[in-house]
This record gives C-alpha cells, sequence and structure tokens, in this order.
C-alpha cells in the first residue's frame, strides 16, 4: 500500500479542520490586538473628536431651539437659491409643514444637523483626495481598491470596529456615517478632473498659470457639475446610514424606525421612514437642479 498516498489524502480531508484553527487563531490575535489598541488610544481618540462633538451638539440645538418657522424659511429659501425651481420649492414646504404636523420636527433637525456636518465632513476629506488622485495614475490604483472596499462592505461591519474603539454615541455614528458616504465625492471629484478637455488645460498653460492657477480657474469650475453629482450621492448615502447608526445611539428619525422595528409601530416605521424619504428627494432634487445649472453655465460660456 502506498503510504505516500494515504497521508496526502488524509491531509486533504483535515484541511477545513486546519483552516478553521488557523482562523480562530488569527481572529484571536487580531482582536487581543485591537482590544489593546482601544484600552490604550481609546481616550485619546475620543478626546481630538471632542470638538466636532460639541459643534454637532450646538447645531442640533441651534436648529431645535431657533422657532420653527425661521428654520422652515431659511431652509426653502436655500433650496430656492440652489434649485430656481417653484416645483421644487414649493414640495419642500409642504414636506417640511407635514413633517411639523405630524411631531416629527425635532427628529428630523437632529437627522440635517448630523447629514449637514457629515456631508461637510465628507466633502473636506474626499475632495483632496480625489484631486490627488487625478495628478497620479499611480495614487489612484492605490486608492481605488479602498474606495472599493469602502462602499461594498456590509454597513453593518463599519459598527464593529468603531463601537470596539470609541463605545456608543454621535462621534461614532458620525465617523461610519462618513467613511460610509465618502467615496462618492471621492470618485467624481477624480472623474470630473480628468475629464477636463486637454485643449483648456493647454491654452491655461500657454499663458503661463501654475499648476495651483489652473487647479483653481479652471480645473475645479469645469468639473463643479460632476463634483455636485458626488456631493448629491453623497447626501443620499449618509441619509441610508441614519437608521443603521442609529444603532450606536445617533438620535433623529432614524431611532424611531428602530423603535418601529422592534415594537412592531407599523405607523411609526412609516411616518418617520416618509420623512427620511422627503428629506432625501428634497436634497436630490435641489442639489441635482443646481448641478444641471452649472452644466448649462458652463455649456453656454464655451459656446
Amino acid at each position: 500500500m502506498n503510504l505516500d498516498w494515504f497521508d496526502n489524502v488524509k491531509w486533504l480531508t483535515d484541511f477545513p479542520q486546519i483552516g478553521r484553527s488557523s482562523l480562530r487563531l488569527m481572529s484571536r490575535t487580531i482582536d487581543q490586538h485591537y482590544r489593546a489598541f482601544s484600552r490604550a488610544y481609546g481616550d485619546d481618540i475620543e478626546a481630538f473628536f471632542r470638538p466636532l462633538l460639541d459643534f454637532l451638539l450646538w447645531f442640533e440645538k441651534l436648529l431645535i431651539n431657533t422657532p420653527w418657522w425661521i428654520v422652515l424659511a431659511v431652509i426653502v429659501a436655500i433650496v430656492w437659491i440652489a434649485s430656481r425651481s417653484a416645483k421644487i420649492t414649493a414640495g419642500t414646504l409642504i414636506a417640511l409643514v407635514l413633517i411639523g404636523v405630524f411631531g416629527m420636527w425635532e427628529d428630523t433637525m437632529r437627522t440635517l444637523s448630523i447629514i449637514v456636518v457629515c456631508t461637510a465632513l465628507s466633502i473636506i476629506l474626499g475632495m483632496p483626495i480625489g484631486i490627488l488622485m487625478s495628478r497620479s495614475n499611480k495614487v489612484q490604483a492605490a486608492i481605488n481598491p479602498i474606495l472599493d472596499v469602502m462602499q461594498t462592505m456590509p454597513s453593518f461591519v463599519y459598527l464593529i470596529p468603531i463601537v470596539m474603539l470609541l463605545g456608543i454615541g454621535l462621534i461614532p455614528g458620525l465617523i461610519v456615517v462618513v467613511i460610509y458616504a465618502m467615496p462618492p465625492i471621492i470618485r467624481l471629484t477624480n472623474l470630473g478632473i480628468r475629464l477636463v478637455d486637454k485643449e483648456v488645460l493647454e491654452a491655461a498653460n500657454a499663458f503661463g498659470a501654475s499648476s495651483w492657477q489652473k487647479l483653481v480657474h479652471v480645473q475645479m469650475p469645469l468639473a463643479l457639475p460632476t463634483i455636485m453629482a458626488g456631493i448629491n450621492q453623497t447626501i443620499m448615502m449618509a441619509l441610508a446610514m441614519v437608521v443603521v447608526a442609529s444603532l450606536i445611539g445617533v438620535r433623529g428619525l432614524g431611532q424611531p424606525v428602530l423603535q418601529a422595528i422592534t415594537n412592531q409601530y407599523f405607523t411609526q416605521g412609516l411616518l418617520n421612514g416618509l420623512a427620511i424619504v422627503a428629506i432625501a428627494i428634497v436634497f436630490d432634487r435641489a442639489s441635482q437642479s443646481y448641478g444641471k445649472r452649472l452644466q448649462r453655465h458652463r455649456e453656454a460660456a464655451h459656446g
């Protein structure tokens, strides 16, 4: 009998068990190191984000404590300036009035505050990364796989390391939302700058423009409609994360939806879900209209 053959077969049959043992060992090692890291640096990381938490709480209180009619007027005015559409502005007014009538105003303001802050953070962090990607194929090749992981990773998976590091609360929720919502603005900033007409750049070079001048005065203005599409998608993804973030203490419209799922309150879940949809539609239509206006302006300037 061929003992070598027998040993090979035995090794193959034991392979799944060997794989499971190796995975358990690797998981235990990684978990131990991550717990040690969170114990050592968790407080420092939390202190680093403390100013952001203070600003978020201030902005949330501002929206809640300001008389509702002032907030309503400001939002409607912003939508009108962005869209210049009577239909979108009227729809925004009706949606916000209905949200107030059904008693969801405070939760809506909390959701609005975290969406505004998360979108601003995503733009501040994402646009420079997109600009770097547009300037180097190597940087683009290095960052694209990271963006692929960020966009395809199940949203609940983001909660695990953040909660282990910072516990539950507004800051962990904010970090989760930003990580989930940032890839579109990075990708579309990169795409928009890369799509700028090469002849326009050659003309800028002929006039002796520096790299910074070309970026600020040529590439960014021409790429703005595409960048606006990225901002639109970032807002939509941030809103999609609201319910998931409510699992770790983010207050707003997500928490009543979560309570409705737990306690089977159909009406409560439906109304708060529709409020999230209404906000999403307002953001989507206003930003899309603004992007289209920029596109028409650019076409008229080139025409």
